[in-house]
């Protein structure tokens, strides 16, 4: 079996209040990209889990990431054997480690069906992994774990995603942002939401990572119709009416910068 570990876009990411339990009460509007970290696994005696690929050496002990956390928190009666080809950057805004759980839920449900409670089980995980499994545009609230699956407009639009090669911790992120409630996620078609939203998390990541404010200067002068950093950063991304457009803009880019080029699924 194989399964891609889709990128995880924040079209818009509203943050609204900070939660009595510490969390953030969010409103967001994810996308995914279709390409992403890529996942092999095949049956067999016990689980195991192998990490390769570029970014495979910062996940550190195998069995500690959310990878292998997904694979024993789903009952089957037989082992999964996974290789894992890392090749988005860890701690980057593109929900990679969730967007792995996620491809896991999705062998299993092949392998052997997921449980009627997987949803909770997802979210226990991560706030972004119940978002991941499905992997399609959908608005988030709450933590970003009450889904509502939306008709994207978008579907096949080129993008081109940068991150500076400097990874950022989503909880210094934000711990701080302002408190600042800057009102709800519009309404409309997916396009019309990416166009009229924003990112309450930009200007407290650019506080910590100044460079994510070279990429976003960087990718507006590309003609991208929208430039916008992507969860709590450091990857930023922008959407072209032409896949041309979106290779031009990539070739243009600093070589030392991390660069993906897809469509919007």
């Amino acid at each position: 079996m194989r399964e891609t570990a889709y990128a995880k876009l924040n079209l818009a990411l509203h943050v609204r209040r900070r939660r009595e339990d510490g969390y953030h009460e969010l409103e967001t509007l994810f996308a995914f990209v279709d390409a992403g970290d890529e996942l092999s696994g095949s049956p067999a005696a016990r689980d195991e889990l192998r990490v390769m690929g570029e970014f495979g050496g910062a996940l550190g002990e195998p069995f500690g990431n959310i990878a292998a956390k997904a694979l024993a928190g789903l009952p089957r009666a037989q082992g999964l054997a996974l290789i894992l080809e890392k090749n988005l950057p860890v701690a980057a805004g593109l929900g990679g480690g969730s967007a792995d759980a996620g491809a896991v839920f999705r062998m299993v449900e092949r392998l052997a069906g997921l449980p009627e409670d997987w949803a909770a089980r997802a979210a226990a995980l991560g706030a972004d992994v119940p978002a991941c499994v499905r992997s399609e545009t959908c608005i988030g609230r709450g933590t970003g774990t009450e889904l509502e699956p939306v008709a994207s407009d978008l579907a096949g639009c080129p993008v081109l995603l940068v991150n500076p090669r400097v990874p950022l911790a989503t909880g210094p992120v934000f711990k701080a942002w302002d408190g600042v409630d800057r009102g709800a996620l519009p309404d409309g078609s997916v396009r019309d939401i990416a166009l009229a939203g924003r990112n309450d998390l930009e200007a407290p990541a650019l506080s910590l990572c100044p460079a994510i404010g070279e990429v976003l200067a960087a990718l507006r002068e590309t003609g991208a119709w929208l430039v916008r950093m992507s969860g709590s950063g450091a990857t930023c991304f922008a959407l072209y009416d032409s896949a041309g457009a979106r290779d031009a803009a990539r070739e243009a880019m600093r070589a030392s910068w991390w660069t993906m080029a897809g469509a919007l699924r």
